[in-house]
C-alpha cells in the first residue's frame, strides 16, 4: 500500500474547495485517523519506557466503580488547588488537532473539548476552569503539581504510574512515521527499512521510545525539544523521517508540511494500543471523579461524538512490521 500523501488527505477533507480559515475545524477533523479507537494520539514515554495500554474494557471493576459514582456530586474543595476552580494543565504550544489556534481555553480541538466536558460533568462552569502551562517533560515528574489534572497526549505507562496517577484512558493511538515525498523515508515499507534511516522525535515521548525499542535504528535518533523542532528538521533534511502519534501525524501531513506523507503506522512492542490518560499528582482523590465523568461520557456516546468531530477516520494507513 502506498504512503498517504498530503494532497490526498486534503482532498478527502475538503473536496475541491480551497482551504480557508472557516474550514479549519473540518481539516483538523478530516486530516486525522487513529485505527482501533472508538471510531478509528506523542505521544509519549521516557526513554526507558515501553508504552502499554490500559483498556477500560479489560478492567471491569474499575469501570463499574467509576460508573457507580455521580460525577456532579463527587468533587469537594479539599481535592482542588483552588476552591471552586478546576486547574487544568497542558503544554505550550498546544498542537492541533488536540487544540485549535494554540488556545486551550476555546473548547476547540479534541483534548480541549474533552477537558471542558469532563469539567461540566464535575459541576464546573467554563469560567471555573483555569488553564496553566505545563511543559510535557515535567508533567509526569514526581512531586507536587500546580494543576488538578493535565491533558496533553500523555501515554499511560507503568513507569509513569509509579510517580503520578492517571485517569482511565480517553484515547488510543498508534505511532506513525512522517517523511517527505520522494525521499528515502517515504520509500520505507517496513520497520527494517526504517532502521537504516535518520530518525527523530520529541524528547521524552513514546515516539522516541518506539524508535529506540521497536525500530532500533543503526544511528542514534535525533532528539528534539518539541514537535515544531522535529518538523523543521524534517523540512531541512536533517532527518529522513520523524515519528508522532497518528492523529498528530495526519495533521502534520495534511496541513503543516507540504509534500509530506505518512509512511505507515505500528503498535508498541507489546502489541497493545497506546492509550492517553489525564495525569494527576500521585494519590489525588480527583482521579475517581474524573473516571466517573469519563465513564458517563463513554456510556452515553459523548466521548465518541467528540472524537468523531475532531478525529475522523479518513484514510487507511499501512501497517509497518
Amino acid at each position: 500500500m502506498a504512503p498517504v500523501s498530503r494532497s490526498r488527505d486534503v482532498r478527502a477533507a475538503v473536496g475541491s474547495r480551497p482551504y480557508d480559515l472557516p474550514m479549519r475545524r473540518t481539516l483538523a477533523s478530516a486530516a486525522v485517523l487513529a485505527l482501533g479507537t472508538l471510531t478509528a494520539l506523542t505521544a509519549c514515554a521516557p526513554v526507558d519506557e515501553e508504552p502499554t495500554a490500559s483498556d477500560p474494557g479489560s478492567s471491569p471493576s474499575a469501570t463499574e466503580d467509576a460508573a457507580a459514582q455521580d460525577p456532579a456530586e463527587c468533587v469537594t474543595d479539599d481535592m482542588l488547588l483552588e476552591s471552586g476552580v478546576l486547574t487544568v494543565g497542558t503544554d505550550s504550544p498546544a498542537y492541533e488537532p488536540w487544540f485549535v489556534d494554540n488556545d486551550p481555553t476555546n473548547g476547540e480541538g479534541y483534548e480541549s473539548a474533552v477537558a471542558y466536558e469532563v469539567a461540566d460533568r464535575l459541576g464546573f462552569s467554563e469560567d471555573q476552569v483555569t488553564w496553566v502551562t505545563v511543559p510535557f517533560n515535567t508533567s509526569f515528574a514526581p512531586g507536587q503539581k500546580d494543576f488538578d489534572l493535565d491533558i496533553n497526549q500523555i501515554s499511560i505507562t507503568p513507569q509513569r504510574a509509579e510517580v503520578v496517577d492517571f485517569s482511565e484512558g480517553y484515547y488510543q493511538a498508534a505511532q506513525a512515521v512522517i517523511a517527505l515525498e520522494g525521499t528515502a523515508g517515504a520509500e520505507a515499507t517496513s520497520l527494517e527499512d526504517l532502521a537504516g534511516l535518520r530518525l527523530g522525535a520529541q524528547t521524552g515521548t513514546t515516539s522516541l521510545t518506539a524508535i529506540r525499542d521497536v525500530i532500533q535504528p543503526e544511528e542514534d535518533p535525533a532528539v528534539f525539544q518539541n514537535t515544531n523542532a522535529a518538523k523543521q528538521a524534517l523540512v531541512n533534511d536533517q532527518v529522513d523521517a520523524i515519528l508522532a502519534d497518528l492523529p498528530t501525524a495526519f495533521y502534520i501531513s495534511a496541513v503543516e508540511i507540504e509534500d509530506s506523507v505518512i509512511v505507515g503506522q505500528f503498535q508498541p512492542a507489546t502489541g497493545e494500543q497506546e492509550e492517553f490518560g489525564m495525569l494527576f499528582e500521585k494519590g489525588s482523590p480527583l482521579v475517581a471523579c474524573v473516571d466517573a465523568a469519563l465513564a458517563a461520557m463513554r456510556e452515553d456516546g459523548t466521548l465518541e461524538d467528540i472524537e468523531t468531530e475532531w478525529l475522523s477516520d479518513v484514510v487507511d494507513v499501512p501497517e509497518l512490521q
